[in-house]
């Protein structure tokens, strides 16, 4: 049975201690999912939102978001990120699929910050949007993939078995 590293042999909350662990290069992809009206997103597409180019202010909102992922969940370490990367794809009707690819030389993973960004990202664009459709959904945010570390490489639907 897996122990859980954010506690102590009492049950103390404690950040884990990384300084034994090796400096190695880790990358994470993480997703969230933007449903909306189709009106909703043509505007988005055609760059005709009033508070202005809705995709390009959460890329902003997501970068912005996995470095201050330490300051937002009680555990995380403050890293010195090597790369942000928000990327969109589309089905052409109602979705956008918010990407986030964060990499860090470092001796603790970048999950949190990759979730993170993906996250803040998808709210960014509801924020910008909500007067005009207050149905969005987001959705199946998750760890799309990670490498790098002791623990090695996870993908998303293969680790199931």
């Amino acid at each position: 049975m897996a122990t859980l590293t954010h506690f102590d042999e009492q049950g103390a909350s404690r950040m884990v201690d990384i300084s034994n662990k090796e400096i190695t290069d880790r990358i994470a992809v993480a997703q969230a999912k933007v449903i909306m009206k189709p009106e909703t997103f043509r505007l988005i597409m055609d760059k005709k939102i009033q508070k202005g180019d809705v995709l390009e202010v959460a890329r902003v909102a997501g970068i912005m978001a996995a470095k201050q992922t330490f300051s937002l969940i009680p555990m995380c370490h403050p890293l010195n990120l090597a790369s942000v990367k928000i990327d969109y794809t589309n089905n052409s009707v109602d979705t956008i699929d918010v990407f986030s690819e964060v990499r860090v030389s470092g001796k603790t993973g970048v999950e949190m910050e990759a979730i993170t960004a993906a996250a803040i990202c998808a709210i960014t664009i509801y924020d910008m949007c909500k007067s005009l459709d207050k149905e969005m959904i987001i959705s199946d945010m998750h760890l799309v993939r990670k490498s790098g570390g002791k623990s090695g490489t996870f993908a998303f639907g293969k680790n199931h078995a």
